[in-house]
C-alpha cells in the first residue's frame, strides 16, 4: 500500500508542474502492480485533460469508476465531458450517479471508496468514527459489516447485518449480504430463508436466485437448483463467463442425483461457453467414469501449455489430464501431470503440518480416561447419529452408501457442525482450521453438553428428509472431534474408516478437492505426516475410550462385504439387512469424489491402482515409515 500510494501522489505532484508525460509514466509503473486501484484511472482521467485528450479521458474515468464507484471527483468530470461530446444520456447517467453520491454522508462515500480500493483500515477507521455520532444509520452499518467480512471477521459481520436488516426489514441489499455471510459461516438453512423472503419480493432477481441455489445446494437439497439454473440460462447466448457457470453449477447438481448423462452434456455446454474453464474440465475426469477424447487431451494439453492461465485453471487442467492419461495406461505422463497440479495447489495453500502435530499431541493430554470418567452420563442418550470419519479417499462414502441403503439409516452429507461447535469454543487456527486450545472443552458443564447435543440434533434436522430414525454424518475430519462427539452424543455410533497408507495417500494425491478442504493433500510428505497424525489420534481415542470407535478397513469390506456389513450394523444397534448388499442400486444423492463409484458393485480397483505409480510413490514410502505396516494396530 505505501508503494502504491507513494507512486499516486508522486503522478499527482507530476501533474501539478505540469509535468503530465512524466505523470502519465508514473501512472503506468503504478497500473502495472495495481491494475484494479481506482484513484490511479481518476488521476490518469485528470492528465488526459490537461492534455485535451476527451476520449482518452473517458475512457480512464469509465474504468476509474467501474472498479470504485464511489468516485465523486471521476462521475463529475464524466458529466462535464459527455456534455461537451453531446452524449446527454451518459451526461445524465453520470448525473444520476453523482447526485446520489452527495445524498450519501461524507464519511460513508469515503469509506466506499477507500474499501474498493482495498484500504480496509482507514475505511474501517472513517466509519468507526462516523458511527459514534449516528450508530443507527443502517447504510453505515451494512458497509461497517463489508469491511468486517473483508477482514475476516465473519461473526461480526454477521452480527452487524442482523441488526440490520431487524431495523430495516426491506433494506434487501443487507439482507441479501446477510445471507451471503450465513453461506460463508456454514449456516445453509438460514440462507435458504433469507433468499426465499428476498424472492417473494423480486422473484425474478438473478443474484437472488443464485443465492438460493448455493443455499440449496450446501443444503445438500440438489433437485430443485436443476430447475433454478435452467431458469437462469432461459434466454441467454450460448457463450460467455455467466453461462458457464450456470452449466457448470447444474452439472454439479444432476451428478449429485445420479443424471450422469446430463451432467455430462451440461459439463462439455460450459465448455463451450468458456473453453478454458478447468474446473469444467476437472468435473468431468472427477466423474471417475468418463472417458477424454483424443481431441479433449489435446485441447487441455494445449491450454495448460499457455502463459496466461489462471493458477486454479492450471491446477484444474493438471489433474484432469492426469486422470485422462490415467486411463490411457500412460503413468508417466500421468504422474506428471498430477504433480503439476498439486504443486501449485500447494503453493496457493497455507497448511502447515506442525500445527496438526502440535494440535494432536495438546489433545492426547486434554482427553484423558480420567477427563471421561468424571463425565459419565453426560450429554443428550439418543442413538441417531452415526458419524463416519477418517482420511479422506478412505472409503467413507462407500461406507455411508451401505448404510443408507438400510430402511432404518438416512445418507446426509459432511456436515459441517461438529467442526463449527469445536471452532466456537476453542477458537480455529486460521491457515488449518485445527481448534486452537482444546482445553476449553473441558469449561463444558453437564448441562452445556447436553444442550450441544440437542443443537446437533435440531441443526441437521434439516438435512434429514425421509424420516428415518438413523442418520449419517461423514465428515471425515470429525476424527479430530470425538472427545466432543462422545460428551454431548454418548450414544451416537462412531465408525473409523480406514485404507492402507500407500492406496489411500495416492487416492489423496490424485484428487482435487473443493476450495480450502483437504490442504494436506497436496504434496507427498504433508500426506504422508497426516496419516501418521490421524494413526496417533485414533490410537489415543482406542485408549480412552475402549471400544467406543469401530474400524473399519476398506480392504476387508472388498474381501468380505457381508461379513463387514454386518460387524457395522451390529455396532449401531441395527438388523442386518440385504439391501445393504446391494449398495449400488440403491438411488439417492452422493456430493463426494466418490459418487459415480458407489453406482456400481465394489470391486478390487481401489486395491491396487497405486501399484501403477509405485517408481514414483517410493518417496511416499518412505515419509510413511511405520506406517505402512503398522496403519492396523
Amino acid at each position: 500500500m505505501k508503494e502504491r500510494d507513494a507512486l499516486l501522489r508522486e503522478a499527482q505532484g507530476l501533474r501539478a508542474s505540469q509535468r503530465v508525460p512524466d505523470a502519465l509514466a508514473t501512472l503506468a509503473r503504478l497500473e502495472a502492480l495495481n491494475p484494479g486501484f481506482g484513484r490511479l484511472h481518476q488521476e490518469r482521467g485528470h492528465c488526459h485533460i490537461l492534455l485535451r485528450d476527451g476520449p482518452a479521458a473517458i475512457e480512464a474515468l469509465r474504468e476509474a469508476v467501474r472498479l470504485n464507484p464511489s468516485l465523486p471527483a471521476s462521475w463529475d468530470m464524466l458529466e462535464q465531458l459527455y456534455r461537451m461530446a453531446g452524449d446527454a444520456a451518459q451526461a445524465a447517467t453520470a448525473a444520476q450517479h453523482l447526485a446520489i453520491l452527495k445524498q450519501l454522508p461524507p464519511a460513508v462515500v469515503m469509506a466506499n471508496s477507500l474499501l474498493a480500493d482495498g484500504d480496509l483500515e482507514p475505511a474501517e477507521a472513517v466509519l468507526r468514527d462516523y458511527l459514534r455520532q449516528d450508530h443507527l444509520n443502517v447504510g453505515a452499518l451494512r458497509l461497517f459489516a463489508r469491511i468486517r467480512l473483508e477482514r475476516g471477521d465473519l461473526a461480526e459481520a454477521e452480527a452487524l447485518l442482523l441488526s440490520v436488516v431487524e431495523r430495516a426489514p426491506d433494506y434487501h441489499a443487507a439482507r441479501f449480504d446477510y445471507g451471503m455471510v450465513l453461506l460463508q459461516r456454514q449456516k445453509p438453512a438460514q440462507a435458504r430463508r433469507e433468499a426465499e423472503r428476498l424472492l417473494r419480493d423480486d422473484p425474478d432477481n438473478r443474484d437472488y436466485l443464485k443465492q438460493y441455489g448455493a443455499a440449496c445446494v450446501a443444503l445438500g437439497d440438489h433437485e430443485p437448483v436443476i430447475d433454478v439454473y435452467a431458469r437462469l440460462l432461459d434466454g441467454l447466448p450460448p457463450t460467455g463467463p455467466e453461462v458457464a457457470d450456470l452449466r457448470l453449477w447444474r452439472a454439479n447438481a444432476l451428478k449429485v442425483t445420479g443424471r450422469q448423462a446430463e451432467a455430462i452434456a451440461d459439463y462439455q455446454a460450459s465448455l463451450a461457453a468458456r473453453p478454458d474453464n478447468g474446473v469444467a474440465w476437472f468435473s468431468l475426469a472427477n466423474l471417475k467414469t468418463y472417458r477424454f477424447s483424443d481431441d479433449e487431451v489435446a485441447r487441455m494439453s494445449v491450454l495448460e501449455a499457455r502463459n496466461d492461465l489462471q493458477d486454479m485453471d492450471r491446477v484444474y487442467l493438471g489433474f484432469a489430464l492426469g486422470k485422462a492419461l490415467e486411463d490411457r495406461g500412460d503413468h508417466e505422463a500421468s504422474w506428471r501431470s498430477y504433480a503439476r497440479g498439486n504443486a501449485v495447489r500447494r503453493g496457493l495453500g497455507r497448511w502447515r503440518p506442525e500445527v496438526a502435530e502440535a494440535h494432536a499431541a495438546r489433545l492426547k493430554q486434554v482427553f484423558t480416561a480420567k477427563v471421561f470418567a468424571e463425565r459419565a452420563g453426560w450429554g443428550l442418550e439418543d442413538p441417531a447419529p452415526i458419524f463416519i470419519l477418517g482420511l479422506p479417499r478412505s472409503g467413507s462414502t462407500l461406507i455411508e452408501q451401505i448404510l443408507a441403503s438400510h430402511s432404518q439409516v438416512e445418507g446426509t452429507q459432511e456436515l459441517t457442525e461438529i467442526g463449527r461447535y469445536a471452532a466456537e469454543l476453542c477458537g480455529s487456527d486460521a491457515d488449518c482450521g485445527l481448534p486452537l486450545d482444546p482445553e476449553a472443552l473441558l469449561d463444558l458443564t453437564a448441562e452445556g453438553a447436553r444442550a450441544l447435543g440437542e443443537r446437533f440434533l435440531t441443526e441437521t434436522r434439516t438435512y434429514r428428509r425421509l424420516g428415518r430414525p438413523f442418520f449419517v454424518d461423514k465428515m471425515p475430519n470429525n476424527f479430530w472431534h470425538i472427545g466432543l462427539i462422545h460428551l454431548i452424543l454418548p450414544s451416537a455410533t462412531i465408525l473409523d474408516v480406514r485404507r492402507e497408507p500407500m492406496a489411500c495417500g495416492f487416492s489423496n494425491l490424485k484428487q482435487l478437492f473443493g476450495t480450502t478442504n483437504q490442504e494436506f493433500t497436496y504434496g507427498v510428505d504433508d500426506i504422508a505426516r497426516y496419516y501418521r497424525t490421524y494413526l496417533d489420534v485414533m490410537r489415543h481415542w482406542n485408549a480412552v475410550l475402549p471400544g467406543r470407535v469401530l474400524r473399519v478397513a476398506y480392504e476387508d469390506m472388498v474381501e468380505d462385504l457381508e461379513g463387514g456389513v454386518r460387524r457395522m450394523v451390529d455396532h449401531a444397534g441395527l438388523p442386518f439387512e440385504p439391501a445393504c448388499l446391494t449398495f449400488h442400486e440403491t438411488r439417492r444423492s452422493v456430493r463426494t469424489p466418490s459418487s459415480e463409484q458407489v453406482r456400481q458393485p465394489l470391486g478390487r480397483d481401489g486395491l491396487t491402482q497405486w501399484r501403477n505409480y509405485a517408481p514414483w510413490l517410493e518417496p511416499l514410502r518412505q515419509a510413511l515409515g511405520g506406517a505402512v505396516t503398522d496403519y492396523k494396530d
